[in-house]
């Protein structure tokens, strides 16, 4: 997965821009049907109620947006505002436009990427930014009782990316990102094995 200790392995599936901006579209959508009295619900991220779960999704439409401009975020700057206390819909929508606007520029994405949870080559990092995005967005429809059926194309793809490019370092209790794998029942639609891959309960 990083691109700091010799060189990257080769990947199965390869993310594209298009695959993370598939994903944002996704995250928009499922964002729109938040209903105000949902923000203090539970959700599949045991320690974050919706409203933290919004704030991670808007907040990392910036954070990767940065990120793929200038190949690195140092995380240094002051804490992300509380965006589920206003129009998070349209700050989602503004963070998506730069996250649009750097994927799209001629040198995109970055040979290396540096951020405070390691070093990726570009194409990595934009693997674990639509795995980010696409589960995230799954966790809110679940926990707002929206369809979980998320774009099956492109979650096919980031179950593929994701069983390259999660390590088992990644895996574990709160607060690691993901959990062990769960099983998916039969008749599980693509997000939905997805989010068991990363252990959520399906």
């Amino acid at each position: 997965m990083s691109s700091v200790h010799g060189e990257p392995p080769e990947r199965g599936t390869v993310t594209t821009s298009d695959d993370l901006e598939r994903a944002v579209r996704a995250a928009a959508a499922v964002l729109a049907r938040v209903e105000p009295g949902q923000l203090d619900d539970p959700t599949p991220c045991t320690a974050w109620p919706v409203r933290e779960l919004i704030n991670h999704l808007v907040g990392g439409s910036f954070f990767f947006a940065a990120a793929i401009e200038t190949g690195t975020f140092a995380g240094d700057g002051p804490p992300p505002p509380d965006f589920a206390s206003g129009d998070f819909v349209g700050a989602y929508a503004d963070g998506a436009a730069k996250l649009s606007a750097a994927l799209r520029a001629p040198d995109a994405p970055p040979q290396h990427v540096s951020v405070p949870f390691g070093e990726f080559s570009g194409t990595d990092f934009l693997g674990i930014a639509t795995i980010d995005t696409l589960t995230h967005a799954w966790d809110l429809a679940r926990a707002t009782g929206q369809s979980t059926d998320l774009d099956p194309d492109l979650a096919t793809r980031v179950l593929a990316s994701a069983r390259d490019l999660v390590p088992d370092a990644w895996r574990g209790d709160d607060p690691a990102p993901f959990r062990p794998e769960q099983p998916a029942p039969d008749g599980a639609t693509a997000a939905d094995r997805l989010a068991a891959s990363l252990g959520r309960s399906v």
